[in-house]
């Protein structure tokens, strides 16, 4: 197992080894970032074991940088070997790369005045490591629970792309030449199943997920299995429909992915090459009001919870969209001063996002569309951050007086990000935790369904 202190001081070491090296190079500022981490993930398919995979990964990578703002060169180098002789490498490697990269005025670590204080990082207890000393054997039986339950429902769940058991733990220290020099270890863990039901011939799959740092948060084996199997058999008899115009609730986790989507937008990264419909969208209404979308990078155990982002930089507790309007974007250092802006704290993207509830559970959500798709499943890529428009393919539920009426399958969802942000209807409290974005279902006024 990890160790809090052992295994960071060790890291801290290398980093500092390696901060040193790259002053005695010349370096005029620098970072640095030493991981480790392993794991045990199993899948079970069918009732056999069909993958055991124990990983064990570690990594040291470091960014140098020759002349201050606005004249600095960068270079970046990494390596898996702590061996003092390979740091040395490394850091030579990123050394002669920034002495042959151009000029650019925006490059550099961030201003000191913006890295976390160890004084404020002390006084939060993020509670993010939770080791499971998982064995394989006991992996193998939380599978086979987990799928047992789905199979046991009906005949007509004939076949299993697997049940997969994993649990992941890992250690890192960020370290700058700004006499920043931190980290933590933190844990993930996480039961998975996905399911194929046939009858008639014809097949359908679904599948449900469940993630935590602790794994006495994670879903119950059968409890997660039996959920899984309902909802492929659930999907048994789907049909197309004809085009029309018509209200799209986007379930949770389908939902998860388009608040996702707007992050993209939000994103420096986009912002300053003109390449997101977001550009010069601060202060303007970008979605329904009555919407509210926060940044919580302080919530205990959450899956995205730090107390600084991937440069240092310290985060806080702020309002993304407030009654719809757009209030910050998500920026770290270069991409902030490539806009004139601050960094938000956000270098390596958005830390526990949540959109606060307007509506009711699910089967209320559908009382509240009376009529139109429940979309379970996205299929494709088609989104089009520069102009917004958008267009998927979807699988799901035809809904009749708040009721599912059946299912759906082979259409296409499409209208234009602008309009479905300030179209939302209602938000639903049915909420689903599996990562960085956290909300419940979502209800979209009106939408092109694209069928038969």
């Amino acid at each position: 197992m990890i160790a809090r202190h052992g295994e960071g001081n060790r890291l801290r070491g290398l980093a500092q080894s390696a901060l040193d090296a790259a002053r005695a190079a010349g370096a005029s500022a620098c970072e640095c970032e030493v991981s480790e981490g392993f794991g045990l993930s199993v899948t079970v398919r069918m009732g056999q074991p069909e993958t055991i995979e124990h990983n064990r990964d570690k990594g040291l990578g470091i960014t140098v940088y020759f002349g201050d703002r606005p004249r600095a060169r960068r270079g970046n180098a990494s390596t898996s070997d702590f061996s003092p002789a390979a740091v040395k490498s490394a850091v030579e490697a990123a050394a002669a790369i920034a002495r042959k990269t151009a000029v650019d005025d925006c490059a550099g670590p961030p201003e000191a005045a913006m890295l976390a204080r160890a004084a404020e990082m002390d006084r939060l207890d993020l509670d993010l490591f939770h080791p499971w000393r998982l064995g394989t054997e006991e992996a193998i039986g939380l599978a086979r629970r987990t799928e047992r339950a789905a199979l046991a429902l009906s005949k007509k769940i004939r076949n299993s792309e697997g049940a997969t058991v994993s649990a992941q733990h890992s250690q890192f220290v960020l370290a700058n030449s700004s006499g920043f020099i931190h980290g933590f270890p933190s844990s993930r863990h996480s039961l998975a199943l996905s399911v194929i039901a046939e009858d008639r011939g014809l097949m359908q799959r679904d599948d449900w997920y469940s993630a935590a740092r602790a794994v006495r948060e994670l879903a119950d084996p059968e409890a997660l299995g039996d959920y899984a199997g309902r909802r492929a058999l659930a999907r048994l008899g789907a049909r197309k429909i004809p085009t029309c115009q018509a209200p799209v609730l986007f379930e949770a986790p389908v939902a998860a992915g388009l608040i996702g989507t707007f992050v993209g937008a939000a994103s420096g990264g986009n912002l300053y090459r003109n390449s997101s419909f977001l550009v010069g969208a601060l202060g303007t209404q970008v979605f329904a009001r009555g919407v509210t979308l926060e940044e919580r990078p302080h919530e205990r155990r959450g899956l995205a919870s730090t107390p600084f982002d991937d440069e240092g930089v310290a985060t806080r507790t702020r309002a993304v969209v407030r009654d719809g309007v757009l209030e910050g974007y998500f920026l770290g250092s270069y991409s902030a001063r490539k806009l004139g802006m601050e960094s938000t704290g956000n270098a390596g993207g958005n830390h526990n996002l949540v959109l606060a509830p307007t509506g009711p559970d699910l089967p209320g959500m559908l009382g509240k569309m009376g009529r139109g798709l429940l979309v379970t499943e996205m299929l494709g890529h088609g989104i089009n951050l520069v102009t917004g428009d958008y267009s998927r393919g979807a699988a799901g539920y035809w809904v009749e007086n708040g009721e599912i009426a059946f299912p759906v399958e082979e259409v296409t969802v499409a209208g234009n990000l602008k309009d479905m942000y300030r179209g939302i209807a209602a938000i639903g409290s049915d909420v689903v935790v599996r990562g960085a974005q956290r909300c419940g279902s979502i209800l979209v006024d009106a939408m092109t369904i694209a069928g038969s």
